[in-house]
């Protein structure tokens, strides 16, 4: 069975015209690839210490909160909207977890699928406003943002969490590869992309995901459910928010109401990167896998060499606008 990513791309594409596919999709995957390898050998000859296994499982480790958040971004954006809430919400719902484990004594088990439950309802809350109020995802998430912001703030009363049961600090834990200490969250994070690919790639709402992005009237017409399809989105999304939080529990051991203010931006830096059309329909969720590393790797990189922080935001910046232009091109050879 094609990919769904394959397909719609052929959509776009001019017929008698397969060349400008081919090109579409080396530029969807080859060009994230080439842009990670190329970071990788430069900071391998720079640093000694960049190869080495405890350096690798550290990256891992650094981008696996913000790769589960770019999952869930991946899928708006493959349906041409964009979540500016996730990561407020990912701290909201560690609060949530964290707080109700601590001060309320509830099973810690319980607390974490309470968290889980309260991220899929805010999910649920933006998908709802999307496809029922048809409100801009821009706005709503915006808006979305802001409350679960607040909440975060008012529910903690801006006290970090400490203390908290092993159960939910247990995907910071380790265990040895080698001689190298490999954390649990990075491999949930892997086998989440690995889920998420099979079921882009080879389901029924997988496709159902990217017709939508590519052309939501024509998904319409052809008996597609485009509501219940992005109510579906933005629910797994929130749901994935709430598995990154209990990631960055398990890799901050606390429940910190500071966390994840700029978490949104690195999430769609990751997805931009990766090769995944802003503009819906087109891409990879693997691309977004590419994408994280590729931020992780720059950042780690330029800090084993000395580099100030303030300019791996730089170079981030310049790789997001040279990837939306990559874009941009590519889209207008399809046309």
């Amino acid at each position: 069975m094609a990919d769904a990513a394959t397909g719609a791309e052929d959509a776009r594409a001019p017929e008698g015209r397969p060349g400008l596919v081919l090109k579409a999709r080396a530029i969807t995957v080859g060009g994230p690839l080439l842009a990670l390898a190329i970071a990788i050998l430069f900071f391998s000859i720079k640093s000694d210490r960049f190869l080495s296994g405890p350096n690798l499982s550290l990256i891992l480790q650094q981008v696996m909160v913000v790769g589960t958040l770019a999952i869930g971004q991946t899928l708006i954006i493959l349906t041409a909207g964009i979540d500016l809430s996730n990561g407020a919400i990912m701290a909201f719902s560690s609060i949530v977890m964290t707080k109700l484990a601590v001060d309320d004594n509830v099973p810690p088990l319980l607390a974490i699928l309470l968290g889980l439950l309260v991220s899929a309802a805010f999910g649920v809350a933006n998908g709802g406003l999307v496809t029922r109020v048809k409100l801009p995802p821009f706005i709503v998430t915006l808006g979305m943002l802001n409350i679960a912001f607040a909440l975060t703030h008012i529910y903690s009363k801006d006290q970090t969490i400490s203390g908290l049961p092993s159960a939910l600090t247990w995907l910071g834990t380790t265990f040895k590869v080698g001689n190298t200490a490999v954390a649990y969250g990075s491999v949930l994070m892997l086998v989440l992309f690995g889920v998420f690919y099979f079921v882009l790639g080879q389901t029924a709402f997988g496709r159902h995901v990217y017709a939508v992005g590519d052309n939501p009237e024509a998904a319409r017409l052809t008996g597609i459910h485009t509501s219940r399809v992005l109510l579906a989105v933005y629910a797994t999304a929130g749901f994935l928010y709430g598995v990154a939080a209990l990631l960055l529990i398990g890799y901050a051991n606390v429940g910190d109401p500071q966390a994840g203010q700029t978490d949104n931006l690195d999430s769609i830096t990751a997805v931009v990167l990766g090769g995944i059309s802003l503009f819906g329909g087109r891409g990879n969720v693997l691309g977004a896998l590419i994408g994280a590393l590729i931020v992780g790797v720059i950042r780690n990189g330029l800090q084993l060499i000395g580099v100030d922080s303030i300019y791996q935001v730089l170079v981030t910046g310049i790789l997001v606008i040279l990837a939306v232009t990559i874009d941009q091109i590519a889209r207008r050879r399809l046309r």
